[in-house]
């Protein structure tokens, strides 16, 4: 099963026949396994990588840091729940460390993900404080390379 995902993770788009080619089982033995990935939640879902950069240039990505107070039934469960309903929410992970909940969001431009951490995550009465890093350039998603071999021409200046 480890080689299967690790597979699937490089590419959900490899067909059952090549999967099973590359595992030595048969067709079915494969779907039968991804089957049951799906059934354990192993699987939870499908999603091509797109490099914003070249699909929208002028699309932003910001990862917001979240110091909030926890709730008394619930924890951080529902204000993460109630921040990932949000449509510009791309995820929401709950961290160790010096803040408590990243979420990672995709505007149009600087200032649309800028009202939106100020009106919608910061207005949470349970938000003490957001801290807000925009994305400038994407190396690696998911265990993907995404950007192209460009020749870096950095510190090249002749006298």
């Amino acid at each position: 099963m480890e080689k299967l995902l690790k597979l699937l993770k490089s590419n959900a788009r490899l067909t059952n026949a090549e999967l099973a080619v590359m595992l030595g089982k048969t067709e079915g033995e494969v779907a039968a396994d991804i089957e049951k990935l799906e059934k354990d939640g192993i699987i939870t879902g499908y999603t091509a990588i797109v490099d914003e950069a070249v699909y929208d240039p002028n699309s932003v990505t910001a990862l917001i840091e979240l110091k909030v107070t926890p709730q008394s039934q619930s924890g951080y469960d529902d204000i993460a729940k109630s921040i990932a309903a949000y449509e510009q929410v791309e995820s929401v992970r709950l961290m160790s460390g010096a803040y408590d909940i990243l979420v990672s969001v995709t505007g149009t431009n600087i200032r649309e993900v800028s009202r939106f951490v100020a009106e919608n995550l910061a207005a949470i009465d349970a938000v003490q404080s957001t801290a807000t890093h925009f994305l400038l350039r994407s190396y690696k998603v998911n265990g993907i390379s995404v950007t192209a071999d460009e020749k870096d021409e950095r510190g090249l200046m002749f006298p």
